[in-house]
């Protein structure tokens, strides 16, 4: 199954099949909180009509400069583990974040190869959460890494870094075991794999007829994107009302977020065009009419700690009415 290349907080991987169980082979897809994309990419078959989103400027890029140049993203991203380049890539990458958005909406063919290169690299290397939160306490002074406050040497950048007011946090970059995603030892061409080229390519070629947005989830759920192309499945997956990270990861009120996304799928549940799935934790989403299935996940950022993790068993998917009837009650 084709997944994305870096680990990532909140993936529905698990679920994707009890997902399109309930979908189906809908025409339209939509999806406005596209993270690793794992729903999509573990679609059978590929719409005719597929429409993504994330506010996340950065996973935004990497996913257009994966689909326009992914032999660029791929020479940027191919990297020995290096706790120094780990945090001279982590710096300069925050100070790429502003502005990212904006000249990717601004500009439908921009990407940038080598910041989604570093990005997914550094993201592989990476332990927990934080990464290009821009909220550390290290920052380059005079050409140095040095550990401050806020308002310390902010006028002593690097020339590079476009935000003098962001830092960054050291740790160890992951070396647990071989290497995760592209990190991760992968077989050259010619071999039982695919090596990071090849991925590449692969991921690029499923994204040919995508639809990348990047901004507001409300964007992309009117009309004219969903039930006016008839049949149309929407996977939502908003920032969970009860995760410590939402914070970092979303850098929003997931309260409000989440509040927002249930009225909508409440308003738009009975329309007979639009078959919804509203992802979220056990108790967080009244949802009268919808079906709830549980389901586990692998576990996320706790699995790294001490192994345990009391939400893994707590995650629920609510299906819209006119879902299809699934043929299992849950995914264990």
């Amino acid at each position: 199954m084709l997944s994305a290349p870096f680990p990532w907080f909140g993936g529905k991987s698990r679920a994707a099949d009890l997902i399109w169980q309930r979908l189906g082979d809908t025409p339209n897809y939509v999806e406005p909180f596209a993270g690793s994309l794992a729903v999509l990419l573990a679609r059978p078959k590929p719409g005719k009509i597929e429409t993504v989103n994330d506010l996340d400027g950065l996973l935004s890029n990497f996913w257009r400069a994966v689909k326009y140049a992914p032999d660029e993203v791929a020479r940027w991203a191919d990297w020995p583990v290096s706790e120094c380049d780990l945090h001279a890539r982590h710096l300069w990458l925050v100070g790429q974040i502003e502005g990212l958005a904006e000249r990717l909406m601004a500009d439908p063919d921009y990407c940038d190869a080598k910041i989604a290169g570093w990005w997914v690299w550094g993201l592989c290397s990476w332990i927990g959460s934080g990464w290009c939160s821009g909220t550390g306490p290290w920052r380059a002074e005079g050409g140095v890494l040095v550990k401050g406050d806020a308002g310390r040497g902010i006028n002593r950048q690097l020339p590079h870094l476009g935000d003098a007011g962001r830092g960054i946090n050291r740790k160890l970059p992951h070396l647990g075991d071989a290497g995760r995603g592209i990190n991760r030892k992968l077989p050259h061409l010619g071999d039982a794999g695919q090596g990071i080229f090849d991925l590449m390519q692969t991921l690029s070629d499923r994204l040919r007829n995508v639809r990348i947005c990047c901004g507001d989830w409300q964007r992309v759920m009117g009309e004219s994107v969903t039930c006016k192309n008839g049949l149309t499945a929407i996977v939502l997956d908003p920032p969970y009302l009860s995760a410590d990270t939402a914070g970092e990861l979303y850098r929003t009120d997931s309260a409000t977020v989440a509040h927002d996304v249930r009225e909508w799928a409440l308003a738009n549940g009975d329309n007979p065009l639009l078959r919804i799935a509203l992802c979220g934790y056990e108790g967080e989403h009244a949802m009268p009419g919808w079906e709830c299935v549980p389901w586990k996940a692998k576990g996320g950022f706790a699995s790294q700690g001490d192994g345990s993790n009391v939400n893994a068993g707590r995650e629920r998917v609510w299906f819209s009415p006119h879902c299809l009837g699934g043929r299992q009650q849950g995914l264990f």
